[in-house]
């Protein structure tokens, strides 16, 4: 079971009311910190941060008005990526760090991971909240995604690829992770619809039925696939 970190000191806004109030924009809040308690609480709450640019970010609070979503009998796989997916060894929390770090590449265009995101999740990944999903050819990690896991929702952060068909992989690797008897009614958050998840299966739903969903799905138990792979990785320990 993942460790429960003290409660956060800032309090989240009210969602439902800002959807009625405020139709124009995905940014809800600034501000707060990146405290285990605070993410786990806006992750409940249905946020997310981003860092604003600038040599001391100050921390943006995102809740979509359409919100990405990728249902998870929704998938498409077409035949090229599955006989791709022949190439690829799909592993689940075995690097954590190297996945943070390949999604955080400063090289990458539009690049949002800073060292205190970096450090966040990477607390969060040694209390059990935050996974890495990982495509292997070999001894060599060519791509792979990370995300926070609260009961029935995975908030997908950001995935990298080194190799053609490798985050895709990944990404089906996840979804069989999250496929077990409550598989309907878990919540796999993309955060917002691009061309590249479009094709993949994902939609964009309305922020009162993302938070409906939301709710419903932290009711149900943490999938047992992220929780046995985070417990082999600490022998069965805690950090």
């Amino acid at each position: 079971m993942p460790v429960e970190p003290p409660a956060s000191a800032w309090v989240f806004p009210d969602l439902r009311t800002l959807a009625r109030a405020s139709e124009d924009d995905d940014l809800v809040g600034a501000g707060a910190d990146l405290e285990p308690g605070t993410l786990l609480a806006a992750y409940r709450h249905g946020l997310f941060p981003m860092p604003e640019g600038g040599r001391r970010p100050l921390l943006h609070w995102f809740s979509p008005l359409e919100r990405g979503v990728l249902p998870l009998d929704g998938l498409r796989v077409s035949r090229s990526l599955r006989r791709s997916l022949r190439d690829f060894e799909v592993r689940i929390d075995t690097a954590f760090t190297d996945v943070l770090a390949a999604c955080g590449d400063p090289r990458r265009p539009l690049g949002w991971i800073t060292g205190d995101i970096a450090g966040a999740y990477t607390r969060l990944h040694e209390l059990g909240w935050a996974h890495s999903v990982e495509a292997w050819r070999g001894d060599e990690l060519v791509g792979g995604l990370y995300g926070v896991a609260i009961g029935g929702l995975f908030a997908g952060e950001s995935m990298f690829h080194h190799a053609r068909d490798a985050s895709k992989a990944a990404l089906v690797g996840l979804v069989e992770a999250l496929g077990d008897e409550h598989a309907a009614r878990r919540v796999l958050d993309v955060q917002w619809v691009t061309p590249h998840l479009a094709s993949l299966g994902a939609v964009a739903v309305p922020r009162p039925v993302y938070l409906d969903r939301l709710q419903e799905a932290l009711t149900l138990p943490e999938p047992g696939a992220l929780a046995a792979a985070w417990s082999r990785t600490w022998e069965g320990g805690r950090p």
